[in-house]
């Protein structure tokens, strides 16, 4: 049985925000209450509205600000000698991290955070940052070494009744299942990820499983009316809760499905949006999920063969360089699709 959805980052005076706060009343809220706790000499209340605000500005992609956000937060639990307020502040910089690319960075933030939080008797901001380490290991294709984490993390979510939890645990088996063929398991954890986000009124963790549930009805069925009926009850909670990441990630699988349908020209036009939001806020792996699928719409509508087989070269450079092994096989089986593996061959 899981309880409402609840949001542990947002802390101190601000545990009267909702999982379902739109970011604007967070940043409001947060700045506030950061600005009180200065004046007031609490750096321990600075520590824990800075952690909301610096989540608020990650998940607007306004990276610069968050950076410094989540790094003063550190500095105001350091001072504090708040261990627990110092194991948040360094999550949300790993996750940032890892949005921002630097994935090795978003390791070791992210495995400090776990050791603080542990420390510290923090249970949730532990299984909160290893959920983080599993997700960074996940985006780059390292299923073996983070899908028994993945699975630990979801037993004890499970056992916790922690529907937050549970949904992204769902969430991020179920791509891994996805990723490698299994889209009935991937279908059923998508499913019951939205059930449980949806009884839990879990809104963000909803449109990112019914992303998923598209993303599946689509390759699977080939439903592409229904896919993107999915998709369109996601975006109207994106766009509610102002979630710019998610809204970006939306709009790549709508490019995704047309693709899949032949739709070559309005799928087009749906990654050129993707890779403009995507740039938007410096989020480096959905900008290059964004450049393959443009790419590869150029080349149906006739574009020269030797510049797609270029274009994907760079970009298999640049994914490789942040270490995103599984969209880096992504590349290799365009080439495969266009034929330009014997091209690729003699260029070598």
């Amino acid at each position: 049985m899981y309880g409402k959805a609840f949001a542990p980052e947002y802390q101190g005076s601000l545990t009267t925000l909702s999982v379902n706060s739109s970011l604007a009343d967070v940043l409001a809220a947060g700045t506030k209450q950061l600005r009180a706790a200065e004046r007031g000499g609490s750096p321990g209340e600075a520590a824990r509205a800075g952690l909301a605000v610096a989540e608020a500005y990650r998940r607007l992609g306004q990276v610069d600000e968050a950076d410094r956000e989540w790094k003063a937060s550190y500095r105001a639990a350091r001072a504090a000698g708040d261990v627990g307020a110092m194991a948040w502040a360094l999550w949300s910089g790993g996750t940032l991290a890892r949005q921002r690319g630097a994935l090795a960075l978003a390791w070791r933030l992210l495995g400090l955070a776990a050791d603080l939080g542990e420390r510290g008797g923090d249970i949730v901001v532990r299984g909160y940052s290893l959920a983080g380490m599993a997700e960074t290991g996940r985006i780059q294709g390292d299923y073996e070494a983070v899908g028994e984490l993945h699975e630990r993390l979801l037993a004890e979510a499970r056992k916790r009744g922690e529907a937050r939890h549970t949904v992204w645990a769902l969430e991020g088996i179920a791509q891994m299942h996805r990723n490698t063929g299994s889209y009935d398991s991937a279908h059923a954890m998508f499913q019951e990820a939205a059930e449980i986000a949806a009884k839990a009124d879990d809104q963000r963790g909803h449109a990112w499983a019914l992303r998923g549930m598209a993303d599946i009805v689509s390759v699977r069925d080939g439903d592409v009316e229904r896919a993107l009926e999915l998709l369109s009850e996601a975006e109207l909670t994106c766009r509610e809760m102002n979630l710019v990441s998610a809204l970006a990630y939306n709009h790549k699988m709508r490019g995704n499905v047309l693709y899949r349908a032949g739709r070559y020209e309005a799928a087009r036009a749906m990654y050129e949006q993707a890779l403009e939001e995507f740039r938007d806020m410096s989020e480096p792996r959905g900008e290059g999920l964004a450049r393959l699928g443009l790419i590869k719409s150029l080349a149906r509508l006739g574009r020269d063969r030797a510049r797609t087989a270029e274009d994907l070269s760079e970009l298999a450079g640049e994914l490789e360089r942040i270490g995103l092994r599984h969209a880096c096989r992504m590349v290799d089986r365009a080439r495969e699709e266009f034929g330009l593996t014997e091209v690729m061959e003699v260029a070598l």
